[in-house]
């Protein structure tokens, strides 16, 4: 459970990074960040410590007691949002094309989908954010080695790089949490929901 992903805010209620609960309980102890509840209410250390634990919430063991996993964390003095360089990966690919082949428009499951090169590599075609796409498995095997003109398919939309930081890209992965949704409204993320894959 000390291992588990916490939502770091800026002061500005902005997400800007994922930590874990042990390093959220050390800059909550150390007065440097309080807890966030799904009321936006905040609590330093002490007072989260003694906040009530539902039936649904994680719990960790401490001395004279338990205590409630903080799943956001809101920073007492930093109020920038680092800009981040969205890294070209098969994981932000599958978020930027939300699990959905590029071609057919079906959503599938991470098994079921491969990515793609618009322009084939045998074509001159590069491994960049503009030339490759999720597609499922029945559309590349159609496609094969050909353009989509070649092969009389057309694509949904012209893949680019996303716009969203990679914190932003967070919206969509799997070990998120209910909590963290409300927080991603305020950034461009390439869709709201929580479930694809691990930070």
């Amino acid at each position: 459970m000390l291992d588990a992903n916490v939502l770091v805010l800026n002061r500005s209620y902005l997400p800007i990074h994922v930590i874990s609960v042990r390093r959220a309980l050390t800059l909550m102890y150390r007065g440097l960040a309080r807890a966030v509840d799904e009321s936006y209410d905040t609590f330093d250390f002490e007072r989260w410590r003694r906040a009530e634990i539902r039936p649904h919430d994680d719990w960790l063991g401490i001395v004279g007691g338990v205590m409630r996993v903080p799943r956001v964390i809101l920073l007492a003095a930093f109020d920038r949002v680092p800009r981040r360089h969205v890294r070209f990966s098969r994981s932000n690919i599958y978020a930027r094309d939300r699990h959905t082949c590029q071609y057919c428009g079906r959503g599938e499951g991470r098994g079921q989908l491969n990515l793609d090169h618009v322009v084939p590599r045998s074509q001159g075609g590069r491994t960049s954010w503009e030339n490759v796409v999720c597609s499922c498995v029945r559309c590349n095997r159609r496609k094969g080695g050909r353009t989509p003109n070649q092969a009389g398919m057309r694509l949904i939309r012209k893949p680019e790089k996303p716009r969203w930081t990679s914190v932003a890209g967070l919206a969509g992965r799997r070990h998120t949490y209910p909590e963290w949704r409300p927080f991603f409204s305020f950034v461009d993320a390439p869709e709201q929901g929580v479930e694809t894959a691990a930070p």
